[in-house]
């Protein structure tokens, strides 16, 4: 599929970026902008292909999708999704194509790129970072969207806020010596990648950290009504079939 003769929404939570849309892409090329993934969704526009910034939460949407549930979102109600993203963490980046996201572009690459780039990922090219593809293959591997289970994010989680095992062992119901083989696991997870960081620095990197774009728990709510309403709004008609839902 040829880019030029697509049709793109962009999803930004910066309205400079939004209102400079039609100059990113050749003319006609871009049908909407929206501030918000539920306000695509509740929209429903025709298009091949939607454009998002990872980064969505602000002060006048706090609790808006973002991360891997934004791309998820989308992907569920039927559309192709690229990442067009400030995000530079490998991790995060590979978990965003593991939900669904079909190429990685970065923001700071020049703007003359940004078509070419576009008509790659709209032809099913991999379009990411080296770094991003080799982690994307770990987590494909695993099964997951990151590189730990929900009981590994917990003790990573508790570790990086500097509670001891033992005070961990109290909270989870399990024993120190549970909590440290989970430890081995985690690091043995993430040792090609992050060797000599700390729980802190993992948990970073990794997306995880209360709030950050991997943080599951925080955004189950929105997650919820999105999905609620990207159901109600069915998979779009015969214009979207090539974003069909996989």
């Amino acid at each position: 599929m040829e880019l030029f003769g697509a049709r793109v929404s962009l999803v930004d939570d910066a309205a400079a970026v939004r209102a400079a849309a039609a100059t990113l892409l050749p003319e006609g090329a871009v049908v909407s902008t929206h501030s918000c993934v539920e306000d695509l969704l509740d929209a429903s526009p025709a298009v091949s292909l939607v454009l998002v910034e990872v980064h969505l939460r602000n002060q006048r949407q706090p609790s808006a999708l973002h991360g891997v549930e934004a791309v998820t979102a989308l992907t569920r109600a039927g559309y192709d999704v690229c990442v067009y993203t400030r995000e530079e963490r490998p991790h995060v980046l590979a978990s965003c194509l593991a939900a669904g996201a079909r190429g990685v572009v970065s923001k700071s690459l020049p703007l003359t790129d940004l078509p070419r780039m576009l008509d790659a990922v709209a032809a099913g090219e991999p379009v990411a970072p080296a770094p991003v593809l080799e982690i994307l293959g770990t987590l494909r591997e695993r099964g997951h969207l990151t590189l730990l289970t929900d009981r590994q994010r917990e003790v990573l989680g508790g570790r990086a806020r500097g509670l001891t095992y033992a005070q961990l062992a109290r909270d989870l119901f399990v024993s120190s010596s549970t909590l440290r083989g989970y430890w081995r696991e985690i690091t043995e997870a993430v040792g090609r990648h992050l060797a000599e960081a700390s729980p802190g620095d993992i948990e970073h990197a990794l997306g995880l950290r209360p709030g950050d774009l991997l943080d599951r728990r925080a955004q189950r709510t929105g997650a919820t009504r999105s999905r609620k309403r990207a159901s109600a709004a069915g998979v779009p008609s015969s214009a979207r079939a090539s974003g069909s839902a996989r």
